[in-house]
């Protein structure tokens, strides 16, 4: 059951169609048969449809649709004068600017593959990409240069760097530096197919290092196509977003807008204070917020542009369900609760509003979707298992992962990618997300849910933000520890999360070890980094309730 839309009254007044038109993203379907799904295409076409209207604004920079395919065939141009092919990778480390989509579109145009890089990456992970991608070029804003002094020494870099910005600032008498060149002459699109690599996106390793995610023309296509669907994006939105663009939220935002005949307006990083002035100032009518973006907008004083701005509906991927209502409220603003993956798609929506916020929502049209046993035996509804997917559209999953034929095989086995998410189907279709496999906590011959537990513990009125993870038993297996971030203002001692935990939940998914945080370890996206606390281990300010001698009741 694919998540239904946003109804004709909620159409945008500044949208350009009509109201009984087929949604855009339906047209785009139509427009594009599968041979048609890459970049050059889909750009020359739409560029010839709209000319004029603008496609992207960043800061003072504003692209036509028009210009926009003018821009990709010249920057395929100077990556061609530089030596890369079809097929070659260009590492690109740079933040939310015109230069990085200038080098994305050029690669994809030539058919090169653009690997983004995390531009808080450091020593082993950034050695590990650039191992395992092995560019032929690196491009680099000026400031983000040093980062590669940190890599270790056996990493080989491109003999070529371009900067982006002023390469005044930056002198490296080890390389090669070059300022990003000045765009020029076209070059004719390459011989692209929707199955080629376009880009090779690295996700955050739990057990190893980041794989990197191979990312085929027609998945970004497909991207577009199920986002605009589940958020019930027009002609004429306009696409407000500050996610950064090395990730797939922003990056798919972009095939959005080129889709469905939007303006793309990014941000260079978000700002709880600005947020809501910076979208009327562009007059956005779509914003797209993760975790706890929507918490920190929440927590700002209320002001006269929390009314006065004209965003219709806002993405709210993992953004908890109490906040669904009161975001509502307080904005005017519906979140729309997803589910996707780098490897997948926008594979699950929530209605708009949500019906049962904080939950995944329904399967996507185009996509299946399987609860499955340890074995691959498809488990009954109600039943907790692990999700497997597959498309039904070609190309519009990941291909699997660069350089990792085993952990491809791994992931895609039986022929369906295994997510790794604990998740439950409801009888009307509904999906409900628990947990990460390997978040479930194994003590004592049982099974704990992070997931349970941490309900449990948000619904304290003094917690604001709280994370379960599993840290080593002297006994073999996990004890639970409970990382806490209180309200401001609030105090509490790591006794009274015991005692609140207490008749809330089995005795032996209730925390052993209490932490007190002032601030939660976050990614770049804003989800809690679990690992970081669990390599922590057992620290000094770390409560034990063994060692206090406190016996929770049964």
């Amino acid at each position: 059951m694919p998540a239904p839309g946003l109804t004709e009254e909620s159409v945008p007044h500044n949208a350009s169609e009509a109201v009984g038109a087929a949604p855009a993203w339906a047209r785009a379907i139509e427009a594009f048969p599968p041979s048609d799904r890459i970049l050059s295409t889909i750009l020359t076409r739409q560029a010839a449809r709209y000319g004029d209207r603008v496609l992207l604004v960043s800061g003072e920079t504003r692209w036509t649709y028009a210009e926009t395919a003018d821009i990709a065939a010249a920057s395929a141009r100077t990556l061609h004068d530089a030596g890369i092919r079809p097929g070659d990778r260009v590492a690109l480390m740079c933040s939310n600017r015109p230069e990085f989509l200038q080098v994305y579109l050029g690669c994809a145009w030539l058919g090169a593959i653009v690997v983004p890089v995390n531009t808080a990456l450091r020593g082993f992970q950034l050695s590990h990409i650039l191992r395992n991608s092995q560019p032929s070029l690196l491009v680099v804003e000026a400031p983000m240069l040093g980062a590669f002094d940190t890599v270790e020494s056996d990493v080989a870099l491109p003999a070529l760097t371009w900067i982006i910005g002023d390469i005044a600032e930056v002198a490296d008498a080890k390389r090669r530096l070059m300022p990003l060149p000045s765009l020029g002459a076209k070059l004719e699109a390459g011989a692209t197919r929707p199955g080629d690599t376009v880009a090779i996106l690295y996700t955050s390793g739990t057990t190893g290092p980041a794989k990197g995610v191979c990312c085929p023309q027609a998945q970004l296509y497909w991207w577009g196509v199920y986002s605009a669907r589940a958020l019930g994006i027009r002609e004429g939105d306009v696409l407000f977003t500050t996610l950064p663009l090395f990730h797939t939220n922003a990056l798919n935002a972009f095939y959005q807008a080129i889709l469905n005949g939007c303006t793309y307006v990014l941000e260079s990083k978000f700002s709880a204070s600005g947020f809501w002035s910076a979208a009327k100032r562009h007059e956005a009518t779509v914003a797209y917020l993760l975790g706890a973006m929507a918490t920190m907008l929440l927590a700002q004083p209320k002001g006269i542009d929390d009314s006065a701005h004209r965003v219709r509906v806002a993405l709210g991927g993992g953004v908890p369900a109490q906040i669904h209502a009161p975001f509502l409220e307080r904005f005017g603003v519906p979140l729309v609760d997803g589910y996707g993956s780098t490897e997948t798609n926008f594979v699950f929506a929530g209605t708009i509003p949500a019906d049962r916020p904080g939950t995944m929502g329904y399967l996507a049209d185009g996509v299946e979707a399987r609860i499955v046993d340890a074995d691959d035996s498809v488990l009954p509804d109600g039943q907790a298992g692990e999700l497997v997917l597959r498309p039904r559209e070609p190309f519009a999953f990941a291909t699997g992962y660069f350089g990792m034929a085993e952990k491809t095989v791994e992931a895609w086995k039986n022929l369906w990618f295994h997510s790794g998410d604990r998740v439950v189907r409801d009888a009307d279709g509904h999906y409900r997300f628990i947990d990460r496999m390997k978040d479930s906590i194994r003590r004592r011959g049982e099974n704990v849910s992070s997931w349970e537990v941490e309900q449990v513990l948000m619904a304290h009125p003094a917690v604001e933000a709280c994370a379960i993870y599993p840290l080593p038993s002297e006994l073999g297996e996990d004890e639970v520890a409970a990382a806490i971030k209180l309200e401001a203002g609030q105090a509490l001692e790591a006794i009274d999360i015991v005692r609140h935990c207490e008749g809330k939940m089995a005795y032996f998914a209730i925390p052993r070890y209490v932490r007190f945080l002032s601030q939660m370890p976050l990614t770049e996206n804003g989800k809690i980094k679990k690992g970081s606390l669990r390599d922590a281990g057992v620290t000094g300010d770390t409560w034990d309730r063994d060692k206090a001698g406190y016996r929770v009741k049964r």
